[in-house]
């Protein structure tokens, strides 16, 4: 194994009246690919920010390559105190160079112009993203980098960080993400730090062999006391097996709603017949929405019957929220109608964040100070529904503001899933979530008898969750497919792949094109008689900047000769590659030509 850039040894950290963590060791090599995994509260955030040197321990000794650029893109950036976002981007000690910053935000398609004060969440992280990835880090700490983020951009990052040639370690929800990205994985859990070199995607199989082989111990032991049997009572296999059987009912229920949809475009979903207890919740009906000369939605028409689960996806700004406005009555349509159910009663989650004020107590949001909370009906202690939640009972009396992000989310589900309601609104739920969590809200939702909406960029958990997928491309026009987010998009992928065809069959039934001149311009015969030299000049450079940077000392010796080395290579290859295409453009014009 090489040499970590950075590690700690016995890493060690007190948080409140006792220690969070203690004894830890980790190494971060170059290359590294990690994933941080953990419940929500076991010091994930801490953890990276100690990486960063961010914070100090209590205990332990940490170890860095001298020159090593450790970055860290925070989960929910400050930028106050800053005019605009580009101040904040290029802020602070070894802030990266502007034009390197404004190069990554026109791919990100971020105004870094816009004032600080006003930006949203996605504007503020994406103005983070640019700041992180433009200050050319040797290791690269993100923590929920995909939040706010649509799905355009998530893509656009994972490409990148594909390509990076430095280190990773990344806390997120997005299963997806990880999958694609992460070739080992740390994991948080109970006091404990663990690595295994796989990705994320053997996640869930390593933990499932850690529980048992902890469960065997217990046995042998006779020590099943000293295990939480929170953990053990979990039943990792049962819950995988639970899961499994979720999905093959997910399954049932999108073979079911694609026998009733209609033929492709019409997007209208059609009564069912066979006598079933269906009821029409939402019917809209040719309905358009403009704002300006901008029209969000056209002509979309869509019966939504109880107990659909109903995914919205796009781009931000592609009119998810807007396409929820006009469904649930919040606004208008231009034309057409909106046709909603009169017993409609309605759980909006977004809207309730509010109720989470800092100086309430968990008992105060969850049963009004009580003992006892009214579960749709069936009263429960709220020791024993907290338990349901994932929650320590030990927590009922602790203050809202103490907890982390996905505690209080999971607080607030608690809270409005104890109501009696048939329509459930998520808004980007799965934000601040750890993969626990979303677990169960996969299974709360399954288990839910109304009809849900689920706004969400979270593609794994869109494919986990829905029957029906609206997809908006900005275009005003909204798909309907049966299935989840990947239903979608290979939806998607065949109709640019027919759009093609047609073009070209187009192209081919088109009348002739008017005759070429006989001979190259002056220009591409020289182009054509000098790009073959010039390509192999740049290969015999590419070489020998490769061989030079082969050199195992030349990073810790000379780390500014390692990236100008690195960064010329990449540029040679730019050039390369742009040189072969316009030859080969070049050559088949000749060829044309007869020549």
């Amino acid at each position: 194994m090489a040499a970590p850039l950075l590690s700690y040894e016995n890493l060690g950290l007190i948080q409140g009246s006792g220690w969070l963590f203690r004894g830890l060791d980790l190494h971060i090599a170059a290359r590294d690919r990690l994933a941080l995994i953990g419940r929500n509260g076991a010091g994930k955030t801490t953890l990276l920010k100690l990486i960063g040197g961010q914070i100090e321990p209590d205990e332990g000794k940490r170890s860095i390559v001298s020159g090593t650029n450790v970055v860290m893109l925070e989960q929910d950036p400050d930028v106050s105190g800053f005019a605009t976002l580009r101040d904040f981007a290029i802020s602070g000690a070894g802030a990266p160079a502007q034009h390197e910053v404004e190069a990554i935000a026109d791919q990100l398609g971020v105004d870094l112009g816009r004032e600080a004060a006003t930006a949203s969440g996605g504007e503020r992280r994406r103005a983070a993203i640019c700041r992180a990835l433009a200050s050319e880090p040797d290791i690269l700490l993100l923590d929920e980098p995909t939040n706010h983020l649509d799905i355009a951009a998530i893509d656009w990052l994972e490409d990148w960080l594909s390509r990076f040639n430095g280190a990773f370690i990344v806390i997120s929800h997005d299963r997806t993400f990880l999958t694609r990205l992460t070739r080992s994985t740390y994991w948080m859990d109970r006091g404990n730090l663990r690595r295994s070199e796989v990705g994320f995607g053997g996640f869930d199989a390593w933990m499932e062999r850690v529980y048992a082989e902890e469960a065997r111990a217990a046995e042998k032991l006779d020590a099943k006391l000293k295990l939480e049997a929170h953990w053990l009572e979990r039943g990792v296999t049962a819950r995988r097996k639970r899961n499994q059987g979720r999905l093959a009912k997910l399954w049932e229920m999108r073979a079911e709603r694609a026998a009733m949809i209609g033929p492709q475009g019409a997007a209208k979903l059609a009564v069912t017949s066979d006598g079933s207890k269906t009821k029409t919740v939402f019917a809209a009906e040719h309905v358009t929405k403009s704002f300006g000369d901008r029209t969000v939605i056209k002509d979309f028409s869509l019966r939504i019957q109880r107990g659909d689960r109903i995914g919205i996806v796009g781009g931000n700004g592609a009119g998810k929220t807007t396409l929820l406005k006009l469904l649930t009555g919040e606004i208008e349509p231009d034309s057409g109608t909106v046709t909603r159910a009169k017993t409609l009663d309605a759980i909006v989650i977004d809207q309730q964040r509010s109720l989470m004020t800092p100086e309430k107590r968990v008992r105060d949001v969850l049963a009004e100070g009580g003992d006892w909370i009214d579960v749709r009906g069936v009263l429960k202690h709220v020791h024993g529904y907290l338990k349901e939640f994932l929650f320590d009972p030990s927590l009922t009396e602790a203050k809202v503001g103490t907890l982390s992000g996905g505690e209080r989310t999971r607080l607030l589900l608690a809270r409005e899933f104890a109501r009696e309601s048939n329509l459930l609104v998520l808004d980007e739920p799965t934000n601040d979530l750890d993969l626990e969590t979303l677990d169960l809200l996969q299974e709360v939702i399954a288990d839910y008898d109304g009809t849900v909406l689920i706004a969400s960029h979270d593609r794994d958990f869109l494919d986990r969750t829905v029957t029906v997928t609206l997809g908006l491309d900005g275009s005003g026009r909204i798909d309907v497919i049966a299935g989840g987010y990947a239903d979608w998009q290979a939806k998607r992928q065949q109709a640019n792949s027919a759009a093609k065809k047609t073009a070209k069959a187009d192209a081919a039934s088109a009348p002739p094109p008017p005759p070429k001149s006989a001979k190259l311009t002056y220009k591409d015969q020289r182009d054509y008689d000098l790009l073959p030299a010039k390509i192999a000049e740049i290969e015999v450079a590419i070489v020998n900047d490769e061989k030079a940077l082969s050199d195992p000392d030349l990073y810790t010796k000379n780390p500014k000769r390692f990236a100008e080395l690195s960064a010329k290579i990449e540029k040679a290859r730019a050039e390369k590659d742009a040189a072969e295409e316009r030859w080969l453009e070049l050559a088949e014009m000749v060829e044309e030509l007869g020549g």
